[in-house]
């Protein structure tokens, strides 16, 4: 039996397994597979000869582990299903590194592997204010031309675990800054960077590995897992998603392209003619600005110092914004202004009741105590 007919084998006893466990309906089941994970069932073993491992739950022979108890599967490691379907996290056999993988349809992406490899090439690769997702390795599942896999390292959104202080803020923002204008210089416009599209790598923040479906949680699910402030492990934020991602020739001064929205819809240049071409470079500046007013700004309190500076930013014309080596320049000397008791200061919720303020001020006194005796600075710069 070759690989593929034993491959296809395990696929049907698992399906049959599932209709004994679940039934027809099992997609509906809790605990039970759905359809987005199926076609990573089916390359397990294509995944695991190509040296990452999947859960168990995306095993052949996998039994869930709450069979025959009166157990929830949701409280259980195995039975949180992935969330976004083209992505999968994997451990890669080599090392045990935790990975993320994800499938990039050519025929609806061709940019992407591209961009992603250019930013993985010398000198970039190395570059201290490269911030594009490194790809580890680009994989070609069997029998499929228009599929490819981009390995990445795991991450967790920016803002997860909450930011503690307004200098772990600033710090994630000179990074998010100085890498877009990194991708700017090397004449690529991100055209999505919203704040889905931004992460970062927290192995470090983390006491020991959390649960990639619920971070909140231990990897093996058997408790709640630590984690560590910013403050104390400076994490490295990363642009991801490239897939409306352009590189231009370096020769146009002023590149133009059709309107192409991505997870932000409220480009003011988009909204009245999607037939007018449009420079997506000044548009990338509007992306990160609005992510900055309606994360932190509109929702936070104590950012009112950055107020002139994104109004610049999102300005209804596009010629008017500055530039990203502006934006970074401006930054840099509000940043310089702020006193380190303000940045040593709590970020604070807009909705934040007065139970959590008490309870959270109490927690950060202590903290912010502690850092002022070890004299930890009052904004953690990220070490390679």
């Amino acid at each position: 039996m070759t690989k593929a007919e034993e491959a296809a084998e395990n696929q049907r006893r698992r399906a049959r397994k599932e209709l004994e466990l679940f039934g027809p309906e099992h997609s509906r089941r809790p605990g039970a597979l759905t359809a987005n994970e199926t076609w990573w069932c089916q390359h397990y073993v294509w995944l695991k000869n190509q040296g990452y491992l999947l859960r168990s739950r995306y095993a052949p022979d996998w039994v869930p582990s709450w069979e025959g108890t009166e157990r929830n599967p949701f409280t259980c490691e195995d039975g949180r299903a992935t969330r976004f379907g083209q992505v999968m996290d994997a451990t890669r056999v080599s090392d045990g590194s935790y990975v993320s993988l994800k499938i990039v349809k050519k025929s609806r992406h061709p940019h992407e592997v591209e961009i992603g490899q250019c930013f993985m090439s010398e000198p970039l690769a190395s570059h201290p204010q490269n911030h594009c997702v490194p790809f580890l390795e680009v994989l070609s599942p069997p029998n499929d031309e228009d599929r490819q896999l981009i390995v990445m390292p795991l991450l967790l959104p920016f803002a997860r675990p909450p930011f503690d202080t307004f200098g772990e803020v600033m710090e994630c923002f000179r990074q998010l800054f100085e890498g877009l204008l990194f991708m700017h210089k090397n004449h690529v416009a991100h055209r999505d960077c919203m704040w889905m599209n931004i992460m970062m790598d927290a192995k470090d923040l983390y006491v020991e590995p959390y649960h990639p479906v619920d971070p909140q949680m231990k990897r093996d699910f058997s408790g709640r897992v630590k984690h560590y402030t910013r403050t104390q492990r400076a994490p490295k934020y990363y642009f991801i998603d490239f897939g409306l991602s352009r590189q231009f020739d370096p020769r146009e001064a002023n590149p133009l392209e059709y309107p192409i929205f991505g997870g932000d819809k409220t480009v003011p240049e988009f909204q009245n003619n999607e037939d007018a071409l449009v420079n997506p470079f000044p548009t990338d500046v509007y992306y990160i600005g609005n992510l900055i007013r309606e994360q932190f700004m509109d929702t936070k309190l104590g950012f009112d110092f950055l107020k002139p500076l994104v109004d610049d930013m999102v300005q209804n014309d596009p010629n008017a914004r500055p530039t990203m080596d502006v934006v970074v320049e401006r930054f840099d000397s509000l940043r310089q202004q702020l006193s380190s008791w303000k940045l040593r200061s709590r970020v604070i919720a807009r909705n934040e009741d007065i139970f959590e303020t008490v309870y959270r001020s109490a927690t950060h006194w202590k903290r912010r105590i502690g850092f002022i005796v070890k004299r930890a600075p009052a904004v953690p710069r990220f070490q390679e």
